[in-house]
This record gives structure tokens, C-alpha cells and sequence, in this order.
């Protein structure tokens, strides 16, 4: 988050009509809603639009001018699409209204959950162009997503003035992704299209009678007659069916209170149309989110703990309550200066105020792949820490306005919160409580990198320490086998980023081959002789050692076993003989591929009593390991990962074909999701460096998947 603070305009807040706009006290006057849909939908787009409609800016951006109000971020603006949630606030009919615009690539599926935390409902976004051939795989997974979140919805037609826009269709194949979930879509607004091609965006809810008759067409197509009676089976008043069915009218604040009945239980999806070239539709979305978006005070309960782990009654989201608020985006402004996103569930955030942040134990990222996971960036796990929050910002997108508070359900920017973080809880230090946090996506697309020259080894360590405080998905790793920097991405569009930002931090860097660790054990029983023998006058060295070395079972590790008799070898030189043994062993005798899995006995040798040291018998042991290892022969050994995929099953096919090309060993397929298949299998690691991209190529972006670290192997031929 790059911007500036409005000064002037908080000063206006603390006592005029600005102030009670940005920053309302009660929150049946807040709606937050959540901008969500596949990537070229239009959502940055549309708020643009809506901003403008309401005032909050004097015209709206454009994404490929790099003007927009929330893809503010140089990185949103190169790639030209948003890469991390950001909102932006309006005013409509008295109530304030966030809208967080989140990215549409699956890359930043992390930054849209982000975003469907700040929120209470969703706008989904849909191209009618797009959806007329069909909701592609991406749109299904996001509306899949959005279900999770447990959030209301609301769906928008996008585009209208679109060549081959056709709403019908878009409707029609939206209600196909639907059918099953129980959600009723039912249009809101009709689209007229003039004889100039003007679009005109009206809503069906209007008029002193809504439920009466036609005589004068203005419902040609049915759509008002579909709605009224959608809503009228939808109503828990059967008062209101009755006098429906006996021809009596019907009020249209009865009609909208049950709009908004059935939207807040998530039995009905409202669907609007928009065209953002012309304006059309923005005010009926507005009115549509004022009067159909439960207030905040409508939010489920969430899910709660003590700072030490243990539990903690659900926090409600009440204003009058404890202050509990958490951090749901970090990013940095202009400055480089971390800026937080942080929603409010319970009580009002004030400025000038001590709190106690906590973090969510876990947030920290952890290994799952059974790698030497070291972190370079320094970061350490944190508990509890008092924090001071010194101003509160309302943000519109990179402009922060301060306000003299956020209550229950708003979303606010804080600056200067140390080493607070995304999914930290923010709480009165009278009561500290951390809320259960949101499941990130792992980063499972490893790129490796390296400074450029030895000068810029400090710069990348910092870099490196900026980005894992504000990148949530991202996992920094020195590999202690390949002894390689590795940053763990979600995808390629999310690597483009992270690097951008490393080296926009000063950091040069260079991107390598990822670099597989490997193993060796030998072939089969062999002897090896190691004999150090050195006089160069004065205090000679002299150390013979005979070893024999056999394989053992996969992952029995290096056995030493001594076996010697009479003395040959002094008890002492015995334990110098395995430490250069051991040592050999792990260092390899092919370099970077450690011996594993093998017995090594001692059987003979030959001491000097002056010349003979602990030292010279490690030298020994060493010298006997290379040339018992080089007789024995070696078999090569990579690592192999269980993976389990969850596919479509259109594509169950495609995904097994494809893992079988890699060296998969399938080891079976269960039923997951409704119309999915989980799929286990085993995988070499060097098969997996590229498979979040590929995968995601094969299967459009609707399959995931998950690794861990099972055992070494020896490698695949062919």
C-alpha cells in the first residue's frame, strides 16, 4: 500500500458531517463488502464506478492509464491487476460503504481470503461476455471460495456493452454452477438498450406496487414478476403470500425487507447489471448493497483463544463490547513504511491507544515438505506485545484520511505497529484474546536465488526480512543440502511479485536452478584400506584403518560397528577413526551427495606410538570410506514426496496422465468434493519444482494439491 495522508480532511471528521461519514458510530450504518471475481471481470473497474457515482472521486480511473484508486500498488500497476486486496470507502444514502477489491489471479487466492475477512458480503463479479460461453474453471473455484467464507452474496453482471454480451446466457450458466447449493439467483435489474446503443440500467424493485399488473408493459420480459414472486416464496410472512394470492399490492418496503431476509440467511443471490463505460446500474448497486447487505452486527460470531493457545468464549460482534480487531493485509506505503488493513469485530478502535497484539501461533510459517527449513530473514516466532496505535486512517485505496474512530464492523489503516502482521489480533490489554485465524494457501513453487556479487549479501538479507513481514503466503528457506536461497511462491504472477519488490528494496539478485538434494549409498559389500602415513621431519603422522561397508534398509541411517581385536588399533585413535568416517559419509564422496544407509565396520589396522594422533585416524577413516565406497559402487537416491491432488473429475484423466509422465506411483483415488477426486500418489522432488504451474495449466486452476516429504529413493531410469 503506497500513499498519502489526508490531514485536513480528518480534521473535518473530528466534528463535521466528513467525520460521521468516514468514521459512523453505530454500525447498522456500515456495510463492507468484498469484490470478488475471476481475473478481467471488470472489478477494479467497477470501483471506479462506484466511487464516482457516489461522489468519493471526480471520475474514474482506468486500469491501463494506471489511475485507479485501489490498484495503487506498483506492482498492480505494471501487471496491470490487482495483487493484494485494497479498499476504498463511499458514502450512499447516510451509510458508508467499504468496498475491498481483491486480485482475480490464483496466484493471490491468499490476499482474496484476506479480503473476504474484512468484509460481510460478496459482490462476485462475472463478464457477460465471458460467462455466455460457459463459467470457466477459475469463476467456479472463486464462487466455491466464497461459499466457504460463510459470507452473503451478490452477483454482478458485468460488461453489458460488451460485443458479444448476453445476459440471459451469463444468468443461465451461473444458475448451472449454482444448482445444488440451495441459492436461488434472481435478477434485481433489467437491461434496456437504446436505439443509439445507450445502456440503461433499471431496478425491478420500484413503482408504489411492484406486484401489480402490465397493462402498460413495462415488464415485457417478466423479470419483476419473477422477482416478486421469488421473494414471496422466499418470505417467512404468510401474511404477505396471502395477500399476494388474493391480488392485494404489496409494499415495497415489505418486498426489500425480504430481499434482504433472504440474502442475509444466503437462500437467495441478487443478480445486477452493470456497464461501467456508461455508469449504468452503480446507483441501483448502491441502493442494492445499503438495502440488502446485513449490517455488521449481523456477522457470525468467530472463533477464539488466549494468547497461550487456550480457549476463549466466540467473540460477538458487538460495539459496545471489548475492543477485538485483527490485521488482514500488510503492506508498505511510498516510504516503505508498513501500513496495516485491520477490520474491527468487537468494540471501538481509538487513537493515542496502548493494545495488546497477539499473534496467531499459527501464522508461522513452517516446513511441511521435511526439508532443512532455515529462515535467513531472522524472523522469530512472537507472542504477545503491547503495541501503541497513534492515528486511525480511513482508506481510500493509497489515501489515508484519519478519523477519531472505527467501530465494530469498519475497516481502518494503522501505521507504526512495529512488528505487527497479517492475522495478528489487536485487543485491549485487559483482555487479551487472539481470533482463530483464516486458512492461507501453501506456497508450494520454489525459486531460487542469489546476490549478485558478495556486496549485496546485506542488502538481500534485508529485503528478504521486509517481504516475510508483509508477504503472508511467502516461505524463505536456506536449504542446508543445497545451501541455496529458496523463496516458496503460490505461483509464477506471485514469484514476478515478490521479486519486484526485493529488488525494488536495493537488493540485487539473481534467479538460479533450483538445485535437488541428493543421496548416495553403495551398491554393495566392499573393503577399503585408508592409510595416512606422513614424515617430514620431526613429529611424524601414521594411521592405517581396514573398514568393510554393506547397504542397509532405506532410512537405517549410518551404523559404525567396531570389531577390533589385540589392540591393533588403541581404544583411543577408535572414536577419531568414525568421526572421519561419519564425516566422509556426509560430506559424500560424489560432492553434495551424502552416504546414507549403510553399516561400516572396523576390522584392522596399524598404530605408531609416537606418530599416531587422533587426527591422523580421522584422515584414515576417510581415506578407507572413499576407496570402499568408489569399490563398492554407488546408487544414487533423490527424494520422494506423497502428494495428494484434488481434481475435477472431468480432468481425473488429464492429472493421472500427467503424473504418470512425471515418475508418479499412484497409490489411490478417493472421492473428495462434490464432483472431485482426491488422488495420492508418490513423486520425485525434481518432477514438482515446475507442478503448481503446470498443474495449473492442465487443469485451468481448479486443482490444488498438497506435499510432504515421505523417504529417499533410488532414481527413476529413463
Amino acid at each position: 500500500m503506497s500513499g498519502s495522508k489526508a490531514g485536513d480532511g480528518a480534521r473535518r471528521g473530528r466534528n463535521g458531517r466528513a467525520g460521521s461519514e468516514l468514521a459512523p458510530d453505530d454500525p447498522a450504518a456500515l456495510r463492507s463488502v468484498a469484490i470478488v471475481g475471476p481475473m478481467a471481470a471488470g472489478k477494479t473497474t467497477l470501483v471506479e464506478e462506484l466511487l464516482a457515482a457516489a461522489g468519493a472521486i471526480t471520475r474514474a480511473g482506468s486500469v491501463a492509464a494506471g489511475t485507479t484508486v485501489t490498484d495503487h500498488d506498483p506492482d498492480a500497476r505494471r501487471q496491470q491487476r490487482s495483487v493484494a486486496p485494497a479498499v476504498a470507502s463511499l458514502t450512499h444514502r447516510d451509510v458508508k460503504i467499504n468496498l475491498v477489491d481483491t486480485p482475480g489471479c490464483p496466484d493471490f487466492l491468499a490476499e482474496v481470503r484476506a479480503g473476504l475477512r474484512a468484509a460481510d458480503a460478496v459482490l462476485f463479479v462475472v463478464g457477460t461476455a465471458d460467462a455466455a460461453d460457459g463459467v470457466a474453471a477459475p469463476t467456479s473455484a472463486l464462487l466455491a471460495e466464497c461459499r466457504r467464507a460463510g459470507l452473503p452474496a451478490m452477483l454482478v453482471l458485468s460488461r453489458l456493452d460488451h460485443a458479444r454480451a448476453d445476459e440471459a446466457a451469463a444468468l443461465a450458466t451461473c444458475r448451472e454452477v449454482a444448482a445444488g447449493s440451495g441459492e436461488v439467483l434472481v435478477p434485481v435489474t433489467r437491461t434496456e438498450r437504446g436505439a443509439d446503443g445507450t445502456i440503461t440500467v433499471r431496478p425491478l424493485l420500484a413503482g408504489d406496487d411492484p406486484t401489480a399488473d402490465d397493462p402498460d408493459g413495462v415488464d415485457p420480459d417478466g423479470l419483476r414478476r419473477e422477482l416478486v414472486e421469488t421473494l414471496i416464496e422466499q418470505s417467512e410472512d404468510e401474511a404477505l403470500l396471502e395477500s399476494w394470492i388474493g391480488g392485494e399490492p404489496v409494499a415495497l418496503d415489505a418486498l426489500r425487507a425480504d430481499l434482504a431476509t433472504a440474502v442475509a440467511r444466503r437462500s437467495l443471490i441478487p443478480v445486477a447489471g452493470v456497464c461501467a463505460p456508461d455508469g449504468a446500474g452503480m446507483e441501483s448497486l448502491l441502493d442494492l448493497v445499503v438495502d440488502a447487505v446485513p449490517p455488521p452486527t449481523a456477522h457470525q460470531p468467530l472463533p477464539a483463544h488466549t494468547p497461550d493457545g487456550a480457549g476463549h468464549a466466540p467473540v460477538d460482534p458487538d460495539p459496545d463490547g471489548p475492543l477485538v480487531a485483527e490485521v488482514v493485509h500488510t503492506g508498505t506505503d511510498a516510504q516503505g513504511s508498513r501500513v496495516s488493513l485491520v477490520r474491527v469485530f468487537s468494540g471501538r478502535l481509538r487513537p493515542d491507544t496502548a493494545l495488546t497484539a497477539c499473534c496467531d501461533p499459527l501464522r508461522i510459517p513452517a516446513p511441511r515438505d521435511g526439508s532443512h527449513d532455515n529462515d535467513p530473514t531472522g524472523a522469530e516466532a512472537r507472542g504477545s506485545e503491547t503495541v501503541r496505535v497513534n492515528r486511525v486512517y480511513a482508506p481510500l485505496g493509497a489515501t489515508l484520511r484519519e478519523v477519531p474512530w472505527c467501530v465494530a464492523g469498519d475497516v481502518c489503516a494503522l501505521t507504526r505497529l512495529g512488528a505487527v502482521t497479517t492475522g495478528d489480533t489487536l485487543c485491549a490489554a485487559e483482555d487479551p484474546v487472539g481470533l482463530d485465524g483464516w486458512e492461507l494457501p501453501e506456497a508450494l513453487l520454489p525459486v531460487a536465488v542469489t546476490a549478485a556479487d558478495r556486496s549485496a549479501q546485506d542488502a538481500m538479507a534485508r529485503g528478504l526480512a521486509r517481504l516475510a513481514a508483509t508477504e503472508t503466503t511467502l516461505r524463505v528457506e536456506r536449504n542446508e543440502d543445497t545451501h541455496q536461497i529458496v523463496l516458496w511462491c503460490t505461483g509464477e504472477a506471485h514469484a514476478d511479485v515478490v521479486l519486484a519488490r526485493l529488488r525494488a528494496s536495493g537488493a540485487s539478485v539473481e534467479v538460479t536452478d533450483v538445485a535437488v538434494p541428493e543421496r548416495e549409498t553403495v551398491a554393495g559389500p566392499a573393503t577399503g584400506l585408508g592409510r595416512h602415513v606422513k614424515q617430514s621431519g620431526g613429529h611424524g603422522q601414521f594411521a592405517v584403518c581396514r573398514i568393510e561397508i554393506e547397504p542397509l534398509p532405506r532410512g537405517s541411517g549410518v551404523e559404525f560397528v567396531d570389531k577390533i581385536v589385540g589392540g591393533v588399533i588403541p581404544r583411543a585413535y577408535i572414536p577419531g577413526v568414525e568421526k572421519g568416517v561419519r564425516a566422509q559419509l556426509e560430506a559424500g564422496v560424489t560432492p553434495g551427495r551424502p552416504v546414507v544407509d549403510v553399516r561400516v565396520t572396523l576390522v584392522d589396522g596399524k598404530a605408531h606410538s609416537v606418530d599416531s594422533s587422533d587426527q591422523a585416524f580421522q584422515t584414515a577413516g576417510s581415506l578407507a570410506i572413499k576407496e570402499a565406497v568408489a569399490t563398492a559402487g554407488t546408487v544414487v537416491m533423490e527424494r520422494l514426496y506423497e502428494v495428494e491432488v484434488e481434481v475435477d473429475d472431468a480432468q481425473l484423466g488429464a492429472v493421472l496422465g500427467d503424473l504418470a509422465s512425471r515418475h508418479g506411483r499412484v497409490l489411490g483415488t478417493e472421492p473428495g468434493e462434490s464432483g472431485h477426486t482426491r488422488v495420492r500418489a508418490e513423486v520425485p522432488e525434481q518432477a514438482l519444482l515446475r507442478y503448481p504451474v503446470d498443474l495449473r495449466a492442465l487443469t485451468s486452476g481448479t486443482a490444488s494439491f498438497t506435499r510432504r516429504f515421505s523417504r529417499y529413493e533410488p532414481v527413476a531410469s529413463g
